[in-house]
């Protein structure tokens, strides 16, 4: 049997597209924001800065290992050289100053180099240090960007939260006016094709944007106006009202 409706029952099924159509564009507004393609920008941006930053670090706790070990060969130079001293002033052998005299003036070459050595790795420490500052700047400065592009996203999302719950609770009032195998019919071509309803203005089907052929027309004039038609081109109930044309 045939499914029947009064037409301004059939109505309603428009106002009920209506809000669909709105809460999918929320939706697809939703998941489009500008702030969301920035964020997954920044995201990206950040995970190359997190990676640079350990490499960096691990960088200068090279540095730092190499200049630990120069400093402990400076300090057990400095100990020698202490040492030789002391033995110096209070030998009586001329064979053994003379041996202690060759090993400090080694010794203090030694210190010399080890000295220079350390300077150097002192600076190459600083520049790896001012590295790992400037990145770490850059991660800073991008996290609190990204801070401030969530709070937009979050307010866009609220507003458009806003919105949905608006449109939701409209369309909640408006199908308890539906009858239930009405719009049982309309939520399965809903979907199934994306459209439960169309209007049938000026003999074209809005869903589809198709103007139905004259034997079309002419089956819809001849069908009782509590008839339920579905369209042929988008597969949604075809709504006819003052504008179709008939």
């Amino acid at each position: 049997m045939a499914l029947k409706a009064a037409p301004e029952t059939q109505a309603l099924l428009l106002d009920l597209q209506a809000f669909d159509t709105k809460l999918a564009q929320l939706d697809h507004r939703a998941k489009s924001l500008p702030e969301l393609a920035t964020l997954a920008g920044f995201a990206k941006d950040a995970d190359v800065l997190r990676l640079k930053l350990g490499e960096q670090n691990g960088a200068v706790e090279d540095v730092k290992i190499e200049l630990r070990r120069i400093e402990s060969d400076v300090e057990v130079v400095e100990a020698r050289i202490a040492r030789d001293a002391e033995r110096l002033q209070v030998s009586s052998s001329v064979k053994d100053v003379s041996a202690l005299e060759q090993e400090l003036a080694a010794l203090r070459k030694r210190l010399n180099d080890l000295e220079e050595i350390e300077l150097t790795v002192m600076e190459k420490l600083e520049a790896a240090q001012t590295e790992v500052d400037n990145t770490t700047a850059a991660f800073e400065a991008l996290q609190a960007r990204t801070a401030e592009v969530e709070v937009d996203r979050d307010a866009a999302l609220s507003s458009i939260g806003a919105e949905r719950a608006t449109a939701a609770g409209g369309r909640a009032a408006l199908e308890a006016k539906i009858p239930a195998d009405l719009l049982a019919l309309y939520e399965r071509q809903r979907a199934r094709y994306g459209t439960g309803a169309s209007m049938l203005r000026g003999g074209v089907s809005l869903a589809s944007g198709v103007k139905l052929l004259e034997n079309e027309m002419q089956a819809i004039r001849a069908a009782a106006p509590d008839d339920v038609i579905m369209c042929a081109s988008s597969e949604a109930i075809l709504v006819r009202t003052a504008e179709s044309g008939l």
